[in-house]
């Protein structure tokens, strides 16, 4: 082989291997945004269903309030 050759050869294995290492990182790093988000939907749902469980509030509503004695 001529050393044009080799060379070339050397510096496309060199630019997979670069892009395998890369390739290799956003895919950590979309697993840790997945897992992130997973988190999230959990306190969420479970956020949610604390809000449904709370029993209303005593105060009635502005509509239903009469007005102060100096009206």
């Amino acid at each position: 082989m001529s050393d044009d050759l080799r060379s070339e050869i050397e510096s496309l294995q060199t630019q997979v291997a670069f892009q395998e290492d890369t390739i290799e990182q956003l895919n950590q790093a979309l697993t840790d945004q997945q897992m992130q988000l997973d988190k999230i939907h959990f306190q969420m749902k479970q956020l949610v269903n604390k809000v449904k469980q709370m029993e209303p509030s005593n105060m009635a509503d502005a509509s239903e309030e009469t007005p102060p004695p100096h009206y």
